[in-house]
């Protein structure tokens, strides 16, 4: 059970055996344990050095209790982009000193929680800066606090995903007239500014992109420093958005080849005058999460062959919409949950969803796919939990972790199935009677 590979066949086998995927229960999402922590070791390894390093896991990329747990227990924080967030970091347990709070639109009670409970707070704007004046001036705080600055290097080829452009949401754009001058000054002015941070872009953004935002925003810090005299900005936080290979399971950049790169880029990052904070999402848990669905139906049309799965658009709302951009990688296993090992050729495989574009992959060459079957969606740890799109009311699908070794494979619950009676509350089912009600 050595590899990734191996792991993922076993837990396959494994769920359809033990029936954590059937006829009734047709789609669940599973989370390699073995593949995250490894993961979190890697990235702490790659960073590790004389100055102290914050790993803050964005939870966007799987805002699931269980998994902040555990990667809390490696050592990890978590960076929070909205209460719902924080909450979450905190039922996990995640200290709310190994938190940090990120977001281009937080209200003044937001901000008021996050100094009363410590959380480093990275204020998006000038508006935003001015708001934290006046909470700091009211009470006092023990949350580092810093700014967010766009250092508009460019974009990748997402251009959704990319936060470092001329014209990004994100940020104080650097580059803009007079932009440096005020920054400094900002800093200047205010003594309790001690962080700075900047996130130049994730998925479709190449690593030297990335370093190229990291190395401006080193050299503004550098500059803060020498202006106040002394080491007032103690801490830079340089994003995330280390991109994944989707296209096999060779995990390709790592961390190891990124940290190599900053150390070359900006020297003076590791040199143990700076504590780091990073916020990576996508890469530490992409490779280690699967979505697995049966496959109900499978027909022909017009010479095309078409498994209907369960795995669709709520699922993979990115692939199904821009395909050209999030394809997934899908396996196929057999009714036992064997892999199929027949004679490929051309399928489309298809979601559940009523409407025609419901397709995770079209004329993608895989064994013949029969009811029956089943699919596993590959790369899926990241986001894919995170961003169910209730069209049909279908009900977001269960989420369970997995322990694999020679003696079987374990599972444990993540996230519940959500049931019928639970769509329908969300839904409105309590207020059935009130809009009737309005003459």
């Amino acid at each position: 059970m050595d590899s990734a590979a191996h792991r993922r066949d076993a837990a396959v086998r494994a769920a359809v055996t033990q029936g954590v995927v059937g006829p009734g229960r047709p789609i669940a999402g599973l989370l390699d344990v073995r593949g995250m922590r490894e993961a979190a070791r890697a990235l702490k390894a790659a960073f590790g050095g004389p100055a102290p390093a914050l790993h803050a896991f964005a939870v966007k990329a799987a805002p699931l209790v269980p998994v902040l747990r555990l990667l809390a227990e490696e050592g990890l924080g978590c960076e929070v982009a909205s209460p719902g967030e924080l909450a979450l970091a905190r039922a996990a347990g995640v200290a709310p000193g190994d938190t940090v709070l990120d977001s281009p639109a937080k209200t003044t009670a937001e901000l008021r929680e996050a100094l009363a409970l410590g959380v480093a707070v990275n204020a998006d704007s000038r508006e935003e800066l001015a708001r934290l004046d006046a909470l700091v001036r009211s009470a006092p705080t023990a949350s580092p606090l810093g700014l967010r600055v766009n250092p508009q290097v460019g974009g990748g080829t997402i251009d959704a995903l990319s936060t470092a452009t001329a014209t990004s949401k994100f940020g104080v754009a650097l580059l803009d007239e007079g932009a440096r001058d005020w920054l400094v000054r900002a800093y200047a002015e205010r003594p309790w500014l001690t962080r700075l941070h900047a996130h130049t872009g994730s998925q479709g953004c190449p690593p030297e992109l990335l370093a190229a935002g990291v190395r401006a925003t080193y050299e503004l810090a550098e500059e803060i420093n020498e202006a106040v005299g002394g080491r007032q900005v103690r801490a830079i936080d340089i994003g995330g958005g280390l991109p994944v290979n989707f296209a096999s399971d060779e995990v390709t950049p790592t961390y190891r080849e990124y940290a190599d790169l900053l150390a070359a880029t900006a020297p003076g990052l590791f040199d143990g005058r700076y504590g780091l904070v990073t916020e990576f999402g996508r890469s530490l848990l992409a490779k280690s999460g699967m979505v697995l669905a049966r496959v109900e139906y499978a027909k022909t049309a017009g010479g095309r062959r078409i498994a209907v799965t369960h795995a669709g658009a709520q699922v993979a709302v990115r692939t199904v919409f821009a395909p050209e951009v999030w394809p997934l990688r899908v396996a196929a296993y057999d009714a036992q949950g064997r892999p199929k090992t027949a004679d490929p050729l051309p399928q489309d495989v298809a979601g559940p969803c009523c409407f025609a574009g419901d397709l995770v992959a079209t004329g993608r060459t895989l064994p013949l796919l029969e009811a029956g079957d089943h699919v596993a969606l590959l790369d899926t740890g990241a986001y894919y939990f995170s961003s169910h799109y209730a069209y049909n009311s279908l009900p977001r699908p269960g989420v369970y972790g997995f322990a694999a070794d020679p003696q079987g494979v374990r599972f444990a619950p993540v996230r519940a199935p959500q049931t019928l009676d639970e769509l329908v509350a969300e839904s409105g089912g309590a207020h059935a009677a009130d809009l009737s009600a309005l003459r």
